[in-house]
């Protein structure tokens, strides 16, 4: 699974930290993991020694909790409630000023969120009309990516075809190892990646080291518990319009919008228009939106789709389906984020499977 990289470098634990220090001396903003409220989130880290050594997260429908490991792993704990969508496409922002974007440096970014990365760049960076704010953003961040050896019980990477090893879109990518010493392999993806490489206190990795990590991604693969049906999605949706599982599922949903605010592909906006009180100053924001809401749909003659069945109908027939009509590729990169954040626990790969056997042979 590692035959695209160049041969990988060994750094350590302090390893990690020099490489927190040399990308903030290089002028960046460092964004990284952080245990916070219960939770592994997104945030500004000024060291490494921040990053959540020893902590692992337990997965499931509709469930999300962290536990203490009994190693010092970094990063093998499950996709938290953030993506990165939020630092190249954010909450909220003003639309009518001018904006310099920071230079960013993202530090342990899963191979789904790369695949939700190119995915975006597909949405905002597309021509005719790219959106050069989101350009911008995109082009000063440098992604320092990890493997994804021990995936999560909501992760179905795998059979969406984007994990669990990075194939592209960083400048490094490391695989963490514990047994024997805890280490990360790093390989360098772009030339100021390796420029990067060249400056850390590094040694080359063995053969038996890399063929390890080789077999920790092969077993992460094998180990996923969950995977969308193999089957063409795009028509099988199509197919299943009438169908009456999407009001089964509305009887559970509860509307929350959560599913698209974890997401990491979701790019919905709506637009404001904010004044002061005496009318004299008016701004423009852009702020993110969803499908879930009624008022999404709202045109002059009213809502479209008034229904929990229409507006969940929409989102995953969108995600795994149109969307290929729209950008070439699927919405969906298997991270799991909507099944474990959805207080109803509705798992979108278990809902499509029902639509699948639906036209299965009684």
């Amino acid at each position: 699974m590692r035959t695209h990289r160049p041969a990988p470098a060994v750094i350590d634990r302090n390893g990690l930290d020099q490489l927190v220090k040399l990308l903030i001396a290089d002028g960046r903003t460092v964004i990284g993991p952080v245990e916070r409220d219960g939770a592994i989130v997104l945030d500004e880290i000024e060291s490494g020694a921040e990053l959540p050594d020893g902590v692992g997260a337990e997965t499931g429908p509709g469930r999300y909790r962290l536990h203490r490991r009994a190693d010092r792993a970094v990063f093998n704990h499950a996709a938290g409630p953030q993506s990165w969508k939020r630092f190249v496409h954010p909450v909220r922002q003003r639309v009518d000023a001018p904006e310099e974007p920071r230079p960013l440096a993202f530090i342990g970014v899963r191979p789904c969120d790369l695949a939700a990365l190119s995915v975006l760049d597909g949405v905002f960076g597309a021509a005719p009309h790219p959106d050069r704010r989101y350009q911008a953003r995109r082009d000063r961040a440098f992604v320092v990516a990890v493997d994804c050896v021990e995936p999560g019980a909501t992760c179905f990477c795998a059979s969406a075809g984007t994990g669990p090893a990075a194939t592209g879109g960083y400048d490094l990518v490391l695989t963490e190892r514990v047994e024997g010493g805890h280490r990360f392999l790093v390989s360098a993806g772009t030339v100021e990646g390796e420029e990067v490489l060249e400056r850390l206190t590094r040694r080359n990795a063995t053969r038996e080291e890399a063929a390890e990590a080789d077999r920790a991604l092969r077993g992460a693969a094998e180990s996923m518990e969950r995977s969308l049906p193999a089957t063409d999605l795009r028509a099988l949706l199509a197919r299943s319009r009438r169908s009456e599982r999407w009001q089964e599922i509305a009887d559970r949903c509860l509307a929350c919008a959560n599913c698209t605010m974890v997401c990491p592909t979701c790019f919905c906006t709506t637009v404001e228009d904010v004044t002061d009180l005496r009318g004299g100053r008016a701004e423009r924001w852009r702020r993110w939106d969803s499908c879930f809401d009624p008022d999404f749909s709202y045109t002059a003659g009213g809502t479209v789709r008034t229904s929990v069945a229409s507006r969940y109908r929409q989102w995953m027939s969108h995600k795994l389906g149109t969307w290929h009509d729209q950008f070439g590729t699927s919405g969906c990169v298997g991270c799991g984020r909507c099944i474990a954040w959805c207080p109803a626990g509705i798992d979108i790969t278990a809902e499509a499977a029902a639509l699948a056997r639906e036209e299965e042979p009684r």
